[in-house]
């Protein structure tokens, strides 16, 4: 590693709670280069990314909102591996910000959840054409993908299952990317789940939550204090069956976003999920 040209890293939204974390996880990892940090608040235009991330000592990089000028530099910067651009931003410019990365041939590790499957298809086309690997990853944790490996376990001998996310209440998106994609993998073993038994009525709308694929129910709560949190229930007669996950420390996440960074040189792709590259 120490002979090697470090990949050099934008981080986008490096002024919110997980871009600091991504800030400090890169500036602390002596095979990647922080090139930029943008952020569009006005609050945190100039201030040093290594001192809004709580790092001793500055970074000489300030958080500016010039988006396609620093992919433009970091495209332009010929020795060494391609750029990277990490993405944890806000659902609403999520797509256009990864799509003007691949378009300078930076390769973009998207940690924002709320891409529409249209969206995702039009990001997976565009990639494939332009020959640029993309990751876009629904939640970081590695003990998130043992969860949803014991779920696909477990789905084989349960008929019923819910799901509860529980976020923070600052999360623009419900349910959770995550949630979403865990449905999908119990969805891909062809089964229907929760056969009814009576005809429900909903007295107030959405009181049994939103229904995913194979009648999968995923239940959304967002309150202060919370992080990042789901649970997996499966019922049987005379048995409950929970899986949960629990966060208590954004740091968690920065194994997995290190992994994506290094990773998603050698695709040629859109690829979804860490469980993909693991």
């Amino acid at each position: 590693m120490t002979n090697q040209v470090p990949i050099p890293v934008i981080v986008n939204g490096a002024a919110g709670k997980m871009g600091r974390e991504v800030v400090k996880a890169v500036a602390e990892s002596p095979d990647l280069n922080l090139m930029g940090a943008i952020d569009h608040s006005a609050e945190h235009q100039g201030k040093d990314a290594g001192e809004l991330a709580g790092l001793a000592e500055p970074l000489e990089i300030p958080i500016t909102n010039q988006l396609e000028p620093m992919l433009g530099y970091v495209a332009g910067e010929r020795q060494g591996p391609p750029g990277v651009i990490v993405d944890f931003t806000h659902p609403d410019s999520v797509y256009d910000n990864v799509r003007s990365a691949i378009a300078y041939g930076i390769r973009p590790v998207v940690g924002t959840t709320g891409l529409s499957p249209e969206q995702l298809q039009s990001l997976a086309d565009f990639a494939e054409k332009a020959s640029t690997g993309c990751l876009v990853i629904p939640n970081f944790s590695i003990g998130m993908v043992l969860l949803q490996q014991a779920a696909v376990t477990a789905s084989r001998y349960f008929d019923h299952v819910e799901i509860i996310e529980l976020h923070h209440n600052q999360k623009a998106d419900a349910p959770s990317g995550t949630a979403i994609q865990t449905a999908q993998l119990l969805a891909e073993l062809g089964k229907t789940f929760n056969p009814a038994l009576v005809e429900e009525t909903e007295k107030i709308p959405g009181a049994r939550g939103s229904l995913a694929s194979e009648g999968i129910r995923i239940h959304s709560v967002r309150l202060p204090g919370l992080i990042a949190h789901q649970e997996v229930i499966f019922g049987a007669p005379g048995q409950i069956y929970t899986l949960r996950h629990d966060t208590s420390d954004r740091a968690c996440y920065m194994p997995g976003v290190l992994l994506a960074i290094r990773k998603v040189l050698q695709l040629k792709s859109l690829v979804y999920g860490l469980e993909k590259i693991l």
